[in-house]
C-alpha cells in the first residue's frame, strides 16, 4: 500500500488548500482513510477519516472548517481546508487501514489503529 500526500503549501490566515492522498495498492472494500496532522513539539492529532460507506468524522476543532472527501474512481482521499488560521500550521499524513465500524468511532484519537501512512505534506499558514 503507497499513500501519496500532495497539495500543502504556504498560505495566509483566511486562505484555503486543498491537500490530495494518492491511495494505491489497497483492494479492501472496508477501508478507512483519515487525515492527521502533526505540530512541531505536539502529538499527532487526528482531524478526519472517512470510510468505505462514506461516512465521515471531524475533529472538534476543524469541524465546519475542513471537508474531507474520496474519489474512488481516482484512488484519492481529500482535504478541503477553508478559513485557515495559524493554528492549522502543521505536517499533515494521510493514512489508510481496514477498521472495523467501533474502531472507526475511535479512528481520530488513536493513530496506531491505522498502519499506512504517507509522508506528510507541509501546511503553513501565516497570520
Amino acid at each position: 500500500v503507497e499513500l501519496v500526500e500532495s497539495g500543502g503549501a504556504s498560505v495566509q490566515a483566511g486562505g484555503s488548500l486543498r491537500l490530495s492522498c494518492a491511495a494505491s495498492g489497497y483492494s479492501d472494500s472496508t477501508y478507512c482513510m483519515a487525515w492527521f496532522r502533526q505540530a512541531p513539539g505536539k502529538e499527532r492529532e487526528g482531524v478526519a477519516a472517512i470510510n468505505s460507506d462514506g461516512n465521515t468524522i471531524y475533529a472538534d476543532s476543524v469541524k465546519g472548517q475542513f471537508t474531507i472527501s474520496q474519489d474512488n474512481a481516482k484512488n484519492t482521499l481529500y482535504l478541503e481546508m477553508n478559513s485557515l488560521k495559524p493554528e492549522d500550521t502543521a505536517m499533515y499524513y494521510c493514512a489508510a487501514d481496514t477498521l472495523t465500524a467501533i474502531q472507526f468511532l475511535g479512528a481520530l484519537t488513536f493513530p496506531t489503529l491505522f498502519g499506512y501512512w504517507g509522508q506528510g505534506t507541509q501546511v503553513t499558514v501565516s497570520s
